[in-house]
């Protein structure tokens, strides 16, 4: 989907048959200004979809900004002011908000997790724990951040994870039968395994045929064992249970990425406002 073909869906849902709160108090002619205010300390990230928002809802609002997206803003910064028609600008405030608000506090984390491992190999990857339809846009705002994105979808990548493994009748049997799968239907994509235990990575070197080696809910300790018994053979992937509190040891062993669904699972959106200015 489009950024247009999605802010367009996303303002029929809101404002439906008329802003009428906005059409009943606000004189057609009345112009004005308001301002984007940081509430809360973060990172920026969604302005150029909010200039999209305005630009449908009407294209003569203006914008001046004053950050940038992937700027820190701090409480009482103004992010940017925009300028013309009343009605219009009341009838994006809240979806022009709801991005920038979603996005922003999905980039702040994002930065969050970046930073904690910083003086290390390892780099962050996000997950396909996102909001519906909105996958592009938080996958951007994680970049924004710092971190990096893993697959889109279920398309561009192969990952057999537990469930896969189990359906197919173990790991050799799925890593068999992703390779018969490939090669039928021309396909040329990178294979990631999830395994569960040093005897499933074990099993998984003996058997060869992959690109990445996913260690779900090991322990920092487990992972230096497995990461000494895979050698360099194949990139690495922690994944489970780790938080920012603990992620600094996990990226200390050395394996090369952690994917952490909480960048856009379990975020809090930034505290932003936009207000009325008097002139």
């Amino acid at each position: 989907m489009t950024l247009p073909t999605l802010i367009a869906q996303t303002l029929t849902e809101d404002i439906g048959s008329g802003d009428h709160s906005s059409l009943a108090a606000i004189p057609e002619t009345a112009k004005g200004k308001m301002k984007l205010l940081a509430k809360e300390k973060g990172i920026i990230a969604g302005i150029e979809v909010a200039k999209e928002v305005l630009r449908q809802v009407d294209a003569s609002i203006s914008m001046q900004c004053f950050k940038n997206d992937g700027d820190e803003i701090a409480v009482g910064d103004i992010v940017f002011e925009l300028e013309g028609p009343a009605r219009s600008m009341l009838t994006a405030e809240r979806t022009v908000l709801n991005f920038l608000q979603r996005m922003s506090g999905i980039a702040t984390v994002s930065k969050q997790y970046a930073d904690a491992v910083k003086g290390t190999k390892t780099k962050i990857l996000d997950t396909r724990k996102t909001t519906p339809n909105l996958r592009a846009l938080e996958k951007y705002a994680v970049k924004i951040g710092g971190s990096e994105n893993h697959r889109f979808g279920l398309y561009d990548m192969i990952m057999l994870k537990d469930n896969h493994i189990d359906f197919a009748g173990g790991i050799e049997k799925a890593i068999d039968a992703t390779h018969d799968y490939l090669k039928k239907n021309n396909l040329d994509l990178k294979i990631e395994i999830e395994t569960r235990s040093l005897e499933e990575v074990q099993r998984v070197l003996k058997h060869g045929k992959v690109n990445r080696i996913m260690l779900d809910n090991f322990t920092p300790e487990a992972i230096k064992e497995a990461l000494r018994q895979i050698d360099g053979q194949y990139e690495t992937e922690a994944s489970g249970g780790i938080t920012l509190q603990n992620i600094k040891e996990y990226a200390q062993t050395g394996v090369d990425y952690i994917s952490i669904g909480a960048l856009t699972h379990h975020i809090k959106s930034l505290d932003l406002s936009l207000k009325f200015i008097a002139l």
